[in-house]
């Protein structure tokens, strides 16, 4: 599979005094615009769609279920069992980001100011997952809540993880900033292989920077659930809050392009592989894993 899949969705649209959501439940479960209105006219906070591709990877944010990013040697093994999963992206050397947003979902509640999807997943492309999953979004005063849960089907305890992968604009002004005691080095399959508490240069983040640089495609440690992001040029600022972080954040920054990512996620690139599986939780027949996001906009942090 891949994700470049037709879509023919229905968009729905959440929208407040200050901002207006949209979102392709039929496309993964994306989100495909997300606008604040600071004073007149909107400010894009996601990296809109372009309203033509198909590719999940030109949205503004989607759900990782059941695992996020990259998963080594054709699969994993658990219990003496192995499990193969199938590459899901032609540009992949790897299975990435789990199968939820190859797969349409569904709307299951809806008001003014939330609306909740389901997905049924049952071995979708041959992968030995079958679970449920919910993502809700929700307008708070303040900002966005995206709350992604994933609840296991099938009779084997399997190991899952989850994560959300949001496109953030950037542009000369803008400053990020995350506390993190660490960073898994990649090799240029960005597969970690070796974790490291001295950052490379322009790689910390602990005081504010800009997203100039060369690629960054790894895993930050010791994260402690909180990355603001500065737009002084809008007078605004973007608070990503993770409230059960377990100290994992995807951080990815590709040269030349006017986005970057910071991924909320619950375990490492290939922790499927890594000693004792960490990040990763073991759910049996019924278990359920959950990932709250918070996106809080406030006035200009004034970081320089």
């Amino acid at each position: 599979m891949d994700g470049r899949i037709a879509m023919t969705a229905d968009i729905i649209v959440l929208e407040s005094e200050k901002q207006r959501l949209q979102v392709a439940p039929e496309m993964g479960g994306s989100v495909i615009d997300w606008d604040w209105k600071p004073q007149h006219g909107w400010t894009p906070l996601f990296r809109a769609w372009d309203g033509v591709s198909v590719d999940r990877y030109t949205v503004a944010c989607f759900p990782l279920v059941p695992w996020s990013n990259r998963v080594t040697h054709g699969g994993f093994e658990h219990e003496g069992t192995f499990y193969p999963i199938p590459a899901n992206r032609s540009e992949e050397r790897y299975p990435i980001h789990g199968d939820g947003w190859l797969q349409a979902w569904q709307v299951a509640e809806r008001s003014n100011n939330h609306v909740k999807l389901v997905l049924e997943s049952r071995h979708f492309d041959g992968n030995p997952y079958h679970y449920r999953g919910t993502e809700t979004f929700l307008l708070l005063p303040d900002g966005l809540q995206i709350d992604l849960t994933v609840t296991h089907l099938g009779q084997q305890t399997l190991p899952y993880g989850l994560g959300l992968h949001p496109y953030f604009l950037r542009n000369a002004a803008t400053r990020l900033r995350f506390k993190a005691e660490g960073v898994w080095q990649a090799d240029t399959d960005s597969i970690p292989t070796g974790h490291s508490t001295h950052f490379p240069q322009g790689w910390d983040y602990n005081t504010p920077a800009s997203l100039d640089g060369p690629l960054i495609d790894n895993c930050y440690t010791g994260w402690n659930g909180k990355a603001v992001i500065d737009y002084p040029d809008h007078g605004i600022s973007v608070t990503m809050v993770m409230p059960d972080c377990n100290g994992y954040l995807l951080f990815y920054r590709p040269p030349g392009y006017d986005y970057f990512c910071i991924e909320p996620t619950t375990h490492p690139i290939d922790a499927f592989h890594m000693p004792d599986q960490p990040g990763l939780s073991l759910l049996a027949h019924g278990d359920s894993l959950a990932l709250r996001t918070k996106f809080l906009v406030g006035p200009s942090a004034g970081m320089s």
